[in-house]
Order: C-alpha cells, then sequence, then structure tokens
C-alpha cells in the first residue's frame, strides 16, 4: 500500500473516498440480497424440473420399450431437436436465458401402417426431451446468476473489510498527526511567545536600572 500524505488536502481526499464508498456499499449489498434470492429461487425451480423430468422419463421409456417391441421403430429418431427457443431477462444486471420450447425434426410414417397412438407416444417421448432441455436453460440461469453473485460478493468484501476500513484508519492517521503537528505548533508559540516576554522584561529592567543609575549620578552631582 502506497504511504499517504500526512496533509489537510489528503485528508479531505480520504474522506470524499470514504463518502464514496459508504455511499455504493449498500448498493451492492442490496444487489447481492437479489442476487441471492434468485439462486435460491432456481435452485428450487430445478429441483422441480428434475421432478417433472423423471416423471416424463418413466412415461417415455415404457413408450420407447412399446414403440420397441411393436412396430420396430427407433425412437431416437423421434425426438430429434432442431431448434431451441429461449428469451433473456434482465435480473439484477445479468443476462439471463429462459427455456421457451423445442423444435423438433419432422417424422414421417404411414398412418395407415402404425398404431393410432403413436401421435401421442411422440408427444410423451418429446415432452421429456424438453423437460431435459429445461432444465440444462436452467442450469445455465443459475451458473450466470452465481457467477455475478460471487463477484458481487467480492466487491462486498472487498469494501467492508478493506477499503473502507482502510480510508477510516488514513483518516483517523492523518488527524492523529495533523492534531500533533497543531498541538506541537501551539508549544512552540507559548515557547516562542515566552521568550519575547522575558525579553520585553528583560528590556524593562534594564532601562529602569539605567534610569536608577542616571538619577543616582545627578544626586551625587548635587552633593558636591
Amino acid at each position: 500500500m502506497a504511504e499517504i500524505k500526512l496533509t489537510k488536502n489528503e485528508l479531505r481526499a480520504q474522506q470524499n473516498k470514504l463518502n464514496q464508498l459508504q455511499r455504493y456499499l449498500p448498493t451492492l449489498q442490496l444487489k447481492k440480497a437479489m442476487l441471492q434470492s434468485e439462486v435460491n429461487e432456481v435452485r428450487v425451480k430445478i429441483k422441480q424440473l428434475e421432478q417433472d423430468y423423471q416423471n416424463a422419463k418413466s412415461k417415455a421409456e415404457a413408450c420407447s420399450a412399446l414403440l420397441a417391441d411393436n412396430i420396430g421403430i427407433d425412437t431416437a429418431t423421434l425426438a430429434v431437436v432442431e431448434k431451441v427457443h429461449r428469451h433473456w431477462e434482465n435480473i439484477a444486471g445479468v443476462e439471463v436465458p429462459h427455456f421457451e420450447k423445442a423444435d423438433f425434426k419432422e417424422v414421417h410414417y404411414s398412418l395407415f401402417e402404425t398404431p393410432v397412438w403413436l401421435d401421442g407416444a411422440i408427444l410423451i417421448l418429446r415432452e421429456s426431451v424438453e423437460r431435459k432441455l429445461a432444465i440444462q436453460v436452467a442450469e445455465e440461469m443459475k451458473a450466470a446468476l452465481e457467477r455475478e453473485l460471487r463477484e458481487v460478493s467480492i466487491r462486498v468484501n472487498l469494501f467492508e473489510k478493506i477499503l473502507i476500513p482502510r480510508c477510516q484508519m488514513n483518516i483517523k492517521k492523518i488527524k492523529v498527526f495533523l492534531g500533533d503537528m497543531e498541538l506541537a505548533a501551539v508549544s512552540q508559540a507559548k515557547v516562542a511567545k515566552g521568550k519575547i516576554i522575558k525579553r520585553k522584561q528583560a528590556k524593562k529592567e534594564e532601562a529602569l536600572r539605567a534610569a536608577g543609575e542616571q538619577c543616582l549620578g545627578k544626586e551625587k552631582a548635587y552633593a558636591y
């Protein structure tokens, strides 16, 4: 840390810096609280999405077994994702994604040679895939929020534990030094004033002695 100047100008600079830090700190603390709340919410959301996915996955596995055994269709071809739609939202200064839907590759099959429940089975398979995609996007959202939360937490700790205490310490150090200098100046002024008074007193006494001697000389002259 660079050595600070023990001057009144530096004292004002440190006081201004401290005021700025103390004004900005509540904003950082509020942002940290908001981010923590959002992180907690998305964690709960992910748990719910995982539960929904497990339910959809169980149904999809049952459909896959049924499709494979009855009509020999490769279920992997029925839920091929072509595009994932998402929208973005700004939360506490962070752009985070939200899952909307997925577009699947079109599947061609004969309506006469496949069972009537095939359309429903495809929907079940695709729902499972969408549930998984929703989890992945939510994980991206959580990662972005947690990353920003870590950065803001570091800044809050920097303000609270380093920058503000350092300014306060510098201000105290400068005030003590300036106080000592002022006390020393007052003491020097008193010493100087005492010396001036003593010199004046000595001159006065010298003048009185000279006047006395002069009067004494005149008296002797009159005596003769």
